[in-house]
């Protein structure tokens, strides 16, 4: 009787010991970073996730600034914004590729509170058959243009914090930048870099009071996916069918709420969300209720992501087979 009343003890004791541990450990502090009169910089403002980050930040009370490559693009999106919100909001056309003219865009702009790097581009194709161009194109559009953006504004960032409290340096990642997947070879491999540049990033500006998210949606409803869909291929197609697709709205809404709680990784559906625990690794996490799940789940998760690689290349062999079928079979 003794051992089975000692055994129920543990069960209680040990979670919660495990759970005050996490709570002394967990870094950086959880943090609330007010939107409301302060000023957002969303690149890749004029359409799809970045639209209707700057649509919600406007109608949350923030002054918002927009900036993309097309100044058609751009009034458009002033207008649609002004006529559901009653608010302006500012325009900036430039190229995050050049830095010369994001500096010039950012300093036009005036000091930022918080920076949304959204800009992005996707073009799913095998490796052996993408040009080295279109590698390059994607790489400095979606990793070399983020840190253009992010250098550009940093030093503003900091010299303001004192008198305008917490900032924050969102990154829009993707699912495709927590696990690799058929076709994504060159997007997966600018998104997984975003990780680095934030965890470490993080790091850097913690004592400058500026608090780094990274943003993972998964396929989302943007005119963007619908070209997308039109060259990715068809294993592509299958795999990434596992998460469904969300609305642009539905992404904002997730990602401006994490970005307003400072949390670093801000999955967007409950796909994502698993993700997020098992690729947790040495992230930083502000929830000690959220790092105590990650502890608990992470053998489960693990033996659930070999099920899902299982599966992966399941359906990568059988589409090997039929079309190899395919090509022995006769005129």
């Amino acid at each position: 009787m003794a051992d089975s009343n000692l055994f129920y003890i543990s069960l209680v004791l040990l979670p919660l010991i495990l759970l005050f541990l996490l709570f002394l450990i967990t870094r950086p502090r959880p943090i609330q970073i007010p939107i409301k009169k302060r000023h957002i910089f969303i690149t890749g403002g004029s359409s799809g996730i970045g639209l209707a980050l700057a649509h919600r930040a406007a109608s949350e009370g923030a002054r918002v600034s927009i900036l993309s490559r097309s100044i058609d693009k751009l009034e458009e999106a002033k207008n649609a914004i002004r006529q559901s919100t009653g608010i302006d909001v500012a325009i900036f056309a430039a190229d995050v590729r050049d830095f010369e003219a994001v500096q010039r865009a950012v300093d036009e702009a005036g000091p930022i509170d918080f920076l949304v790097v959204n800009q992005g581009v996707f073009v799913a194709q095998e490796l052996e058959e993408q040009k080295l161009e279109e590698v390059r194109f994607i790489i400095d559009v979606n990793l070399m243009g983020s840190f253009n953006m992010i250098k550009a504004a940093l030093p503003g960032m900091k010299r303001s914090r004192k008198d305008r409290g917490p900032g924050s340096i969102a990154l829009m990642s993707s699912q495709a930048g927590q696990v690799g997947i058929y076709g994504y070879t060159a997007y997966s491999a600018s998104k997984f870099g975003l990780r680095g540049l934030a965890e470490a990033l993080q790091q850097e500006v913690i004592g400058d009071n500026i608090h780094v998210s990274l943003v993972f949606p998964p396929d989302t409803e943007t005119p963007g996916l619908t070209e997308e869909n039109k060259r990715k291929p068809q294993l592509t197609s299958i795999i990434a069918a596992s998460s469904g697709a969300m609305k642009a709205d539905e992404v904002a809404k997730k990602a401006l709420d994490g970005i307003k709680s400072g949390s670093f990784t801000i999955p967007c559906n409950s796909e994502g969300i698993l993700l997020a625990i098992a690729t947790a690794g040495l992230s930083p996490q502000r929830s000690y209720l959220m790092a105590f799940v990650e502890v608990v789940a992470a053998g489960i998760l693990r033996i659930a992501a070999l099920c899902f690689q299982w599966n992966w290349y399941g359906s990568i062999e059988k589409w090997h087979m039929q079309k190899n079928r395919k090509h022995q079979m006769p005129p």
